[in-house]
């Protein structure tokens, strides 16, 4: 077998099953779980009609690039929302089943293995995913700390030159997970002069870009710095996206890659040897969901409705912030993080996911010790009653 699988470290979720069996949740108590990102509001009707009303295209077999129609349906949105020049849907969308394949696949067809010292580089804390990608790739993962002084974003100033000599991708994720920090078009203008300056890729993680609070701007992407700047060959330039958030549709598995063609042709060519085509009544139901905006709006107010609610409950007892999109609080704890889950799921039978498992200690500096993720996606009542439980776990301290 290949022997970098031994690098890859149990995911968080199994360290958290280990640490919740040592204890006891309260049996006076229905559980609630704020620990992993899936949402839980429901799919839009039109979505899941589209994918009824094409099931008999189960019988044709998809092609790894996809139909034109949902590659279309793709370049419309986004130079709709990202306010884009131009984008060739035929050469520069790849649908994807969900960007977690994506961004892992992306890495092993972008890592030059023969070269000296690959670099990915990744903020941390992170989605375990590039972390993977990195190491099977033949790559090293070089991690970014994003800590409360730099606003939960990596500081790019003070990356030695010699690391930015031998990165060969940059992972960005914005907004973040778990912090919910975004960057703006300029710090993404600057990103891109890094890479015209070394030569690496930017591929930017962009799956929370649809959920910030009602009222606020909406993030910024990495394809619209490029557009501001009239780099409309995206060169070195990819995005993923996904509509597991956006949309409510997280077992869809469906979203896509875009930016530059030059990297995108070779990456179809691994794709189809990868056999990762997406299946045609998915893609029809993608076109609906990618159609449509009302149901985007609707959900990012339910969830404006819950971080106002679940902020007003913590923030007399914690240090908690509101993020600047995702659905994601990242709050302090007062003891240790993993302390604060295991107490909190034994005493109030809430599940939180604590922020050390989901970072890596690099100079005896964990970004996320000390922290717990809480990812707001249950109903608003259900929110609102955990909030109220870890308030009163944090006053029983």
């Amino acid at each position: 077998m290949n022997p970098d699988l031994s690098k890859l470290q149990p995911y968080p979720f199994e360290k958290l099953a280990k640490l919740k069996a040592a204890v006891s949740p309260n049996p006076a108590l229905e559980h609630i779980s704020l620990s992993i990102g899936e949402p839980k509001h429901p799919s839009p009707e039109f979505v899941q009609k589209a994918l009824i009303d094409n099931i008999r295209a189960l019988e044709v077999y998809p092609t790894t690039k996809g139909m034109p129609e949902l590659s279309n349906a793709i370049g419309n949105w986004l130079t709709r929302r990202f306010k884009l020049n131009r984008i060739d849907p035929a050469t520069e969308v790849i649908p994807c089943n969900g960007t977690r394949e994506a961004i892992f696949a992306f890495a092993q067809a972008a890592i030059d293995r023969s070269q000296p010292n690959p670099l990915l580089l990744s903020p941390n804390p992170f989605y375990q995913i590039y972390e993977g990608a990195a190491y099977l790739s033949g790559a090293t993962p070089y991690f970014l700390p994003c800590l409360a002084d730099s606003g939960f974003k990596p500081d790019y100033d003070a990356i030695p030159e010699q690391v930015w000599k031998d990165c060969q991708l940059l992972f960005v994720c914005s907004p973040g997970n778990p912090t919910g920090a975004t960057l703006s078009t300029d710090e993404f203008k600057k990103l891109i002069e890094l890479s015209d300056r070394y030569d690496f890729i930017i591929a930017s993680d962009e799956c929370y870009s649809e959920l910030y609070v009602d009222g606020k701007e909406a993030p910024a992407g990495l394809l619209q710095a490029c557009a501001e700047l009239g780099r409309d060959d995206y060169h070195n330039c990819v995005v993923f996206h996904s509509l597991s958030k956006r949309s409510n549709l997280p077992g869809l598995r469906s979203g896509f890659v875009a930016g530059d063609a030059r990297l995108l042709k070779p990456f179809l060519l691994y794709r189809t040897y990868h056999g990762c085509a997406m299946s045609i009544p998915v893609q029809l139901a993608s076109i609906a969901a990618w159609n449509d905006e009302a149901h985007v709006e609707e959900n990012r107010h339910y969830y404006s409705q819950k971080f106002k609610a679940v902020l007003e409950i913590l923030q007399p007892v914690m240090d908690i912030e509101q993020t600047d999109a995702s659905f994601y609080l990242w709050p302090k704890t007062p003891i240790a993080d993993d302390l604060f889950a295991q107490q909190l799921f034994a005493r109030q039978n809430v599940t939180v996911l604590p922020g050390s498992y989901i970072s890596r200690t690099v100079d005896g500096i964990n970004p996320g010790e000390g922290r717990v993720r809480l990812a707001l996606v249950a109903e608003v009542e259900e929110c609102i009653e955990a909030a109220r439980r870890i308030r009163a776990f944090v006053e029983s301290l």
